[in-house]
């Protein structure tokens, strides 16, 4: 039998070590659906019930493994389907790969059904690279230089094979003219800047006297660097939600997230820092970075498109994270002064915990968010892999989660997008079958779409070496971070029209699908339920019921802020009393005895 255009697809990427393609079936690709049946279906088909879940499944699968994550969708709304994972990888600086089905060519341009102009489709998305392929020998260079980029440039690109070409017979690109070849290799690499920029940053900061490191994904493989530098300079550091996992929450001059979804010890850190080193991180909102003209900047990051746009750094260092860092420590001053900055880093870090603890034993109507989160902590396996969901949720994910040695964590990070806590824990035990995924999620983000994906979790579960995969919701009937967002910043009542959600049975619907589920009505059984999904057998569903009145309070709280909350309570909120109850008792716990005031 010949070798068609659509197995030697799959063989290229078995060639490059793809073992795993997140997908619907659509007649688009039913060539490339044929071929799987004759290759035994290697790489794996991963059926989701949503090509938009297959892409968001790619994007976990590759920011745990750090692999490139592929997803395939048929022509017209398949591959529609796919963009806001696409775009969430593309934010994310996520390697992924795209393989769409498009009508034959012999319809093209003839209006025909499922017809979408899809290179125009693609071409913001996947602007790095996006290709359509319409012969055979065009193939190989196409799919290399695909995954080539895709890990090179950190990003989503796409390949777009009409239904005709993907059941013709493979001939492989000659030696004539006007022909492409390709290769598979792909050696590793190691950006560095330049001797004389690392001299300058050295200078800057030699020259602080209360530095502050800000860390991101970037810096997830300098572990020992970043704390190294921290160390030598006696530097508090704070983390990008991206840079969740990249450095131990149990180090004690680690202040935990920066930005509206922070900490107070993360804000302070940037307040009154006189030098700051970001690392890997792209942190957009300025507002919580230093003023400007108070400290001295300098940053790293491996992307010179991305350097120098957050904050007025004196230097930007591109290059590897580690590279750069092993090249710049030895030449800072270690005969530095005293340790007075590192000491009130470290003690505002050890007064926050103190506050989140008294904030997450606050009585609420019926059990308090930030208890749920809080209990999880100390429970949490040492390998577990944490996601997170869009929303209030993710207010709890950055502030209550402890990360230690050797736990992954992630969320959609700069697309925000609600949605990809299901399928990202899905795409990591694709990714890691011998560790136990953990997706926190709204019950807003649930009723989106993370009901359907509970049956790919149900349907693949005997897959995984460990097959826990916990999915649980804080269920409290609001869309509440923007409910929260228009009282805060709008000083709008909510709207129940737009925010309220029905009470959907999570726990139900998951034990009517053979899996474990849980729902949880008071705040005692909190516990019990988080360990009976560590001990189950297989995936669990674990459905808080919370209060929607426990605000989400940012570090800074502005008065703006506050007045606005409080003209939304006059102008009649429909939750207004159980809401100024909650804010106050969340807020006074920062002026407890044991912190001092500012």
């Amino acid at each position: 039998m010949s070798t068609k255009v659509s197995d030697h697809i799959l063989e290229r990427l078995r060639e490059w070590g793809v073992d795993h393609v997140f997908g619907y079936p659509g007649d688009g690709i039913n060539g490339l659906l044929a071929a799987w049946g004759r290759a035994d279906n290697q790489p794996r088909f991963v059926q989701s019930r949503h090509e938009e879940m297959s892409a968001f499944e790619a994007v976990g699968y590759a920011k745990f493994s750090g692999r490139v994550g592929v997803c395939a969708a048929t022509s017209g709304p398949g591959a529609i389907h796919l963009l806001n994972g696409l775009y969430d990888a593309k934010l994310d600086h996520v390697p992924v790969l795209a393989i769409v089905g498009q009508t034959h060519r012999t319809a093209m341009g003839g209006s025909y059904q499922q017809e979408v102009d899809l290179h125009t489709l693609f071409k913001d998305v996947a602007s790095e690279f996006v290709e359509t392929v319409t012969v055979p020998e065009q193939l190989p260079n196409v799919l290399d230089r695909a995954i080539r980029t895709a890990y090179a440039r950190r990003c989503p690109t796409a390949i777009i094979i009409p239904g005709d070409v993907q059941e013709l017979d493979y001939s492989a690109p000659t030696h004539e003219f006007k022909m492409v070849p390709s290769s598979l290799d792909r050696s590793d690499w190691t950006a560095v800047p330049s001797q004389e920029s690392l001299e300058r940053a050295a200078e800057i900061l030699n020259s602080g006297a209360k530095p502050a490191i800000l860390i991101g994904q970037g810096a997830a493989g300098a572990r020992a660097e970043v704390e190294r530098i921290a160390e030598l300079l006696g530097a508090g550091v704070a983390k990008a939600l991206l840079g969740k996992d990249a450095l131990s929450d149990e180090l004690p001059y680690v202040t935990g997230s920066i930005g509206l979804l922070g900490t107070r010890p993360s804000y302070e850190l940037m307040r009154d820092c006189d030098t700051l080193l970001t690392i890997g991180s792209s942190f957009p909102y300025t507002q919580f970075l230093p003023d400007f003209g108070k400290a001295r900047g300098v940053q790293i990051d491996i992307d010179p498109h991305m350097v120098g746009m957050r904050y007025p750094y004196e230097v930007n260092l591109v290059g590897d994270a580690k590279a750069t860092l092993q090249r710049l420590i030895p030449m800072l001053d270690v005969e530095r002064g005293g340790r007075e900055w590192y000491d009130t880093v470290c003690g505002n870090v050890s007064r926050w915990r103190e506050v989140m603890e008294r904030r997450a034993q606050q009585s609420a109507d019926p059990i308090n968010p930030e208890y749920v989160a809080h209990v999880l902590d100390p429970l949490l396996p040492d390998n577990a892999i944490v996601t997170s969901d869009s929303g209030s949720t993710a207010n709890w994910y950055a502030r209550h989660l402890t990360m230690r040695p050797g736990m992954r964590a992630s969320l959609s990070g700069t697309l925000a997008t609600m949605g990809p806590g299901v399928p990202y824990a899905i795409g990591a035990k694709f990714a890691h079958p011998d560790r136990p995924a953990i997706a926190l999620v709204g019950d807003g983000a649930m009723q989106m779409n993370g009901m359907a994906e509970l049956i790919t979790a149900a349907k693949y579960r005997d897959l995984w070496e460990d097959p826990r995969l916990i999915v649980a919701i804080w269920n409290n009937h609001d869309l509440n971070q923007v409910t929260w967002e228009m009282r805060a910043m709008e000083g709008a009542p909510s709207f129940l029209p737009s925010q309220q959600l029905p009470d959907v049975q999570y726990a139900a619907f998951a034990r009517s699908l053979g899996l474990t589920g849980i729902r949880v009505e008071k705040p005692e059984d909190v516990e019990a339920a988080w360990r009976a999904g560590l001990e189950a057998d297989g995936p669990a569903v674990l459905e808080f019921l919370t209060d929607p009145a426990v605000p989400p309070i940012p570090p800074h709280a502005s008065w703006e802020q506050m007045e606005a909350t409080a003209a939304s309570i006059l102008k009649g909120d429909a939750d207004r009393a159980s809401m100024v109850k909650q804010g106050f008792k969340a807020k006074v716990q920062e002026f407890l005895p044991g912190r001092e005031k500012k």
